[in-house]
């Protein structure tokens, strides 16, 4: 592996390219003609323009990443998150090209991307499954049976779907006729497959998840989990490790199945095994994200280990250079996703021109990002301007630090949910560790506007 094309955007591609130069492995970047002057462009040893704006024109049109890596040499991709980096087609064509796929094969992929296959993977392993349908359900009647006989309320979610995208919920049997149609209905609209299937909706859940790595010569391990409970219409905004609502005991448990569940499915790479926490502390898989997360960043903080570096060596087939019990997890650690949004409007987009942009900075504190003073942040894709990452030797201690991170963070232009993170630094319900997946939605109900604390 001599040259990674990195085939994502903004702050991952700038994270990835400073894992390779840390290795000594030249860089490709790919960029629409919206990023022509982001900073994965100016970093990387190379740059290579793949289309216009849109995303469907530049970094999810398949046929001009493989034409870049054809014109630059490249003999290796790392997708990244999002975009392609859970597309098993993609992921097969650059087997087929020759080109080293920075991830799980693709056959892994599309089993744990195929969210039934997932669930019956983790029952073969004997890991705690929510309660659901015996695989995709295919006409209402034989849905409406299914939903009699483990009770309302009940997702119905689409096979392929992802990232709180094709989600419908049912409360009643005449609620469920409706949403089971529209829920098909948008389905083979948004991922060209209108299966779905159901799952019992736990009440009042925490949304927790399980790092894991594998390598090519069975040995896997698991870097503890992290406590994403705080979201907006199911997407994280607040990220912590270790969680805290997991005792000892049950961080062993969980771990084990996340293992089980990814040695089954024979996973390489680093991957993330999801799961719901219910109000009496049972926990129950949901999903495998077959690529590295966003959030990834507080679990190198809390174990020292690069997740990035990592998968590449997994993907030339090196063995893990640690096993579980050198694994050493110590101190508290956040990540605040920094977006180009406006809380006191319900988090309405605010995409413009950075006027200044002042990361934090001092012990302990890590910004990841791809912006900078003068830097234009475009409508065409996701919001996010920065993830700041703190940590401290306790969970108070690293709520003290973040407040004092969060303060240093200047930027001006444009609206941001730095505001947001201030207020729930002060959330009484945040600081007691009394809050469940659905918190800020029901305070965007109540009109919380997230305001900056006096």
């Amino acid at each position: 592996m001599q040259k990674i094309l990195i085939a994502n955007r903004g702050e991952i591609a700038v994270r990835i390219i400073r894992a390779c130069a840390d290795m000594g492995i030249a860089t490709v970047a790919v960029y629409s003609e919206a990023d022509a002057e982001s900073l994965h462009v100016h970093h990387a040893d190379e740059a290579i323009c793949i289309g216009e704006a849109p995303s469907t024109k530049s970094y999810l049109k398949i046929s001009n990443l493989i034409a870049a890596c054809e014109i630059t040499g490249a003999d290796a991709v790392h997708p990244g998150y999002g975009f392609l980096s859970e597309n098993a087609n993609f992921a097969s064509i650059c087997e087929s090209c020759g080109l080293n796929f920075i991830g799980p094969s693709s056959r892994t992929i599309a089993l744990l991307g195929d969210k039934a296959a997932a669930k019956e993977t983790a029952k073969r392993v004997k890991c705690p499954v929510i309660p659901g349908s015996n695989g995709v359900v295919s006409d209402v009647e034989s849905g409406l049976k299914e939903a009699r006989r483990f009770g309302f309320p009940i997702f119905i979610k689409a096979v392929a779907g992802g990232g709180g995208k094709g989600i419908r919920i049912a409360y009643s049997e005449e609620d469920f006729i409706k949403k089971f149609i529209a829920a098909r209905t948008e389905a083979e609209v948004s991922f060209n497959n209108p299966d779905v299937y159901l799952e019992k909706m736990i009440v009042n859940p925490r949304h927790v998840e399980v790092q894991v790595l594998g390598d090519k010569h069975g040995n896997y391990v698991f870097l503890g989990e992290r406590d994403c409970t705080i979201q907006r219409r199911r997407q994280k905004l607040i990220e912590e490790t270790p969680s805290p609502k997991l005792s000892e005991s049950m961080r062993k448990k969980i771990g084990a199945c996340a293992v089980d569940i990814v040695r089954s499915a024979q996973y390489h790479s680093a991957g993330t095994v999801e799961f719901l926490l219910d109000e009496a502390g049972n926990f129950y898989f949901m999903e495998v994200n077959t690529r590295i997360q966003v959030e990834h960043t507080i679990t190198e903080e809390l174990t020292g280990i690069d997740l990035v570096q990592q998968q590449i060596r997994i993907a030339r087939g090196e063995k893990l250079s640690f096993k579980q019990k050198d694994i050493v997890m110590k101190g508290h650690v956040f990540e605040f996703r920094i977006n180009a949004e406006d809380p006191s409007r319900g988090f309405a987009p605010s995409p413009g021109q950075l006027e200044h942009y002042i990361p934090s900075g001092g012990p302990h504190v890590r910004v990841d990002s791809a912006c900078y003073s003068g830097y234009l942040i475009p409508p065409n894709y996701d919001s996010m301007i920065a993830k700041l990452i703190v940590k401290g030797e306790t969970r108070e201690e690293a709520i003290a630090r973040s407040k004092r991170a969060l303060k240093e963070f200047h930027i001006a232009g444009i609206h941001t949910t730095i505001p947001f993170h201030q207020y729930m630094l002060e959330d009484k319900r945040f600081l007691t560790n009394d809050y469940t997946i659905n918190y800020i939605d029901q305070l965007l109900v109540e009109g919380c506007l997230f305001t900056k604390p006096n």
